[in-house]
């Protein structure tokens, strides 16, 4: 579990992931290439961040400025810079998880615990053809995001956001591969966000995906083999790893001694995970 040292490759692009940004690029890139993430060196400006509950809502209310340091921007690959946001999620304090998972395309999939979205998706698609059927990993390495090594950037609206493991608040929470992890954030849906790791009957191990690439080349559109460009490149295998299909089990945490339902980051695809197990909230619908 070699966090800091891990390669993770990067794909897609910044200028269109909200809706009714600007009309999408029409990549041809096939295959995945390795990312030279940008330092974070730079202060982003003053984190706040607010956490309470509200009846039965737990209410985050944040400016989405992370305390760690991030990357220049704008760069070469992200034209944006970070502006202070006005977010106000709010999410469940006893979601329902539900047998039937739902796809968290058109939405945030959580926050974490320092105000900043996780957006594991990019609105990038084969040939700029969002009905193509072949959208672009935002961590395949196909074309550049301008990502720092936070493996995050900025939208046009100047959002900072997460594609990948955010190191630098992994570092500031003093995540280690020989504990269990702090909790990290809550997704939309209102269950508790970790990263790698957990405490399985007494033991730290590491929660691992049941993502595996496709094998063979793709049927159409853009051809070549499944090398994880796309996110079609990826099929779930249950039981492949620890986890579900919505990187998810239920554990046991300093959070919920009790027990839980709980996300988690992983290594490896799908990083964040891309759907939830119960109701999203309509506050982490993407914004324009």
């Amino acid at each position: 579990m070699a966090l800091l040292a891990m390669t993770i490759f990067v794909g897609g692009a910044a200028y269109c992931e909200a809706q009714g940004g600007p009309p999408m690029r029409k990549h041809t890139a096939t295959t995945t290439e390795p990312l030279s993430l940008a330092r974070a060196n730079q202060s982003a400006g003053r984190n706040q961040v607010s956490i309470t509950n509200e009846g039965n809502r737990r209410v985050i209310a944040a400016n989405g400025i992370p305390a760690h340091k991030v990357g220049s921007f704008p760069n070469s690959g992200n034209p944006h810079s970070i502006e202070a946001q006005n977010y106000r999620f709010t999410v469940s304090l006893a979601p329902d998880a539900s047998s039937r998972a739902t796809s968290n395309e058109l939405n945030l999939f959580g926050v974490a615990v320092n105000g900043v979205p996780f957006d594991p998706g990019a609105a990038e698609f084969w040939q700029g053809n969002r009905r193509s059927g072949w959208q672009y990993e935002a961590l395949g390495g196909a074309v550049p995001l301008g990502l720092d090594a936070n493996y995050a950037h900025v939208q046009p609206t100047g959002a900072y956001h997460y594609h990948g493991l955010p190191i630098g608040l992994l570092q500031s929470l003093g995540w280690s591969s020989k504990a269990a992890s702090p909790l990290i954030g809550y997704a939309a849906d209102g269950f508790p966000i970790y990263a790698i790791t957990a405490s399985v009957n007494g033991r730290v191990v590491e929660m691992t995906s049941s993502y595996r690439l496709k094998s063979g080349t793709r049927p159409d559109g853009p051809g070549g083999k499944h090398d994880g460009t796309f996110v079609q490149d990826y099929t779930y295998v249950a039981g492949a790893g620890s986890l579900d299909e919505c990187n998810g089990a239920v554990v046991k945490t300093a959070e919920y001694p009790n027990g839980t339902y709980a996300y988690f980051l992983t290594e490896t695809f799908p990083v964040i995970p891309r759907c939830h197990k119960a109701k999203a909230d309509s506050s982490f619908s993407k914004r324009r």
